[in-house]
């Protein structure tokens, strides 16, 4: 999404920078865009939902907003995501429902890949924390019995905004290997201690199947990553012989 501009009916907004998502659904809530000269380099939010089409070939992405609402959108706050005060204000400027009053946060069209664990299920807390995609970028993933890479990238639907993977290189500097995981097995977000955590053991990531960021992830890549972590359940084979 750096690469494109995104448009207001009447005129550029600007580039996104970053995107802010809730790290229980895994949904973007928020991109966090970047206005140039014609707002003094302010930065401002543009919820997904705001957004009217992708025009690839122009690179560029269509806001249903006018420049003039765009420029008396609520001024983002020095602490950084958002806080729960800033985005009532938000979404009381543009007449919106909050999404954390919605009962249907999650629709069967945007739910994970993967089934969640039964005791990963957790009750929707009143308060959805909000993450930076640039404070988790270069966390340290930690499997259940040590470290393994870190996360480089995030994988998002362009349609309905759930981050499907997180890339996570695993390789050296020479090599450079690339595998992807899923929001399901993350037990832990913890960008202050630069982590995220995973109920997963090195083994199984370091054998997932290689991810080649130049290459549009096929229904084939899919499926292989899918046996992969729920084949294993998780586990290696050595521990599921003990």
């Amino acid at each position: 999404m750096k690469k494109f501009h995104l448009e207001a009916r009447d005129g550029k907004i600007g580039r996104p920078d970053e995107f802010y998502f809730d790290d229980r659904h895994w949904l973007v809530r928020y991109l966090v865009v970047q206005t140039g000269n014609w707002l003094f380099g302010r930065e401002v939010l543009i919820a997904p939902g705001m957004l009217a089409g992708v025009n690839d070939k122009k690179k560029t992405v269509g806001v249903d907003l006018t420049l003039a609402q765009v420029e008396k959108s609520p001024p983002l706050e020095t602490i950084r995501p958002a806080s729960r005060y800033y985005e009532e204000q938000y979404y009381q400027y543009y007449g919106w429902q909050p999404y954390w009053t919605n009962d249907l946060l999650l629709t069967p069209e945007v739910r994970p890949v993967f089934p969640a664990p039964a005791e990963e299920q957790t009750p929707e807390p009143p308060d959805t924390r909000l993450r930076s995609s640039k404070e988790v970028t270069g966390c340290t993933l930690l499997a259940v019995d040590g470290e393994i890479g870190h996360v480089k990238d995030f994988i998002v639907g362009d349609k309905e905004w759930v981050i499907r993977y997180l890339e996570v290189d695993i390789g050296s500097w020479l090599t450079g290997r690339k595998v992807v995981v899923s929001p399901t097995w993350i037990t832990a977000v913890n960008p202050q201690r630069r982590e995220v955590s995973v109920k997963l053991t090195r083994q199984v990531i370091r054998s997932a199947p290689a991810y080649e960021p130049s290459q549009l992830i096929s229904k084939d890549f899919e499926l292989q990553v899918y046996k992969h972590y729920c084949g294993t359940g998780g586990r290696n084979k050595d521990e599921d012989e003990q």
